[in-house]
């Protein structure tokens, strides 16, 4: 039946909770269950489970294949780069005969074409600079031009320079391997350079590139371990202490043999 107009229905009232008192014993100790919160044990280092992107994945897999697998020498060559103290004398000798950049070279040649127009001696040429890009350096070498020939050993994919060592050392010209390709890059103001090369220094340098000359020669063109060696074939930990026990438990079995054949 439907309520007559005028009359007022009562609501019910709702009962109110009182507020609950904490309770000292037990704190409320509220959880935070993300990675490295409430959950995590104290003082254990997380970073194995966490989801790292494609190209970091990667990059670990190939270090470890490297280091697994069988690599032959012309491949593993390039992992015996030259050490921190060289490279860093190299590069002090290469930074004084950078090429010049884009804009220097439009200056150059708008000078040049404006002596040319006054009839005056145009301005020399620098002399010695450095030579990059992989066909250029490569022409330079088979010319027997290249006095000094650095190559990166990070270029991928590596068969864009896996036969420049072996042209060099039939050329004999002398090449050092260094780390890496973006520091050769940024002495010819690129990104990267796969290779990069000196054609001549100047008359004060020469005793220098002489010493650089020296030690590639020494180093790698005839090192004969370099292009013998083999790399990789090193396994995971766990399979180091399987052969191991293996091996014990195959001697103790022969020296068994050893002392029943004494008796």
């Amino acid at each position: 039946m439907a309520p007559k107009k005028g009359s007022k229905t009562a609501k019910k009232a709702v009962p109110t909770k009182a507020p609950t008192k904490a309770d000292p014993l037990f704190p409320s100790r509220p959880r935070s269950f993300n990675v490295g919160g409430a959950i995590r044990p104290a003082g254990r280092d997380l970073s194995r489970f966490v989801r790292w992107p494609k190209y970091v994945r990667i990059q670990r897999q190939r270090v470890v294949l490297y280091q697994r697998l069988k690599v032959p020498p012309s491949i593993n060559q390039f992992t015996k780069a030259i050490g921190k103290n060289e490279a860093a004398s190299v590069f002090n000798l290469l930074n004084k005969y950078r090429p010049e950049t884009a804009a220097a070279k439009k200056q150059r040649i708008k000078e040049t074409a404006a002596a040319v127009a006054a009839g005056k001696e145009a301005p020399a040429k620098v002399p010695h600079q450095i030579k990059f890009g992989l066909k250029h350096v490569t022409t330079l070498i088979e010319e027997k031009k290249a006095q000094l020939v650095l190559i990166a050993c990070d270029v991928d994919p590596i068969e864009l320079v896996l036969w420049l060592p072996a042209l060099c050392r039939k050329m004999d010209v002398p090449f050092l391997i260094v780390k890496d390709k973006a520091r050769l890059g940024t002495l010819v103001h690129q990104k990267t350079a796969a290779a990069v090369c000196l054609t001549g220094v100047n008359k004060e340098d020469e005793s220098q590139l002489k010493i650089f000359r020296d030690l590639g020669i020494e180093k790698f063109n005839k090192n004969n371990e370099l292009v013998r060696k083999w790399g990789g074939g090193i396994m995971g930990l766990k399979t180091q202490a399987k052969l191991d026990k293996r091996a014990k438990a195959i001697a103790a079995e022969e020296a068994k043999k050893a002392a029943s054949l004494r008796a």
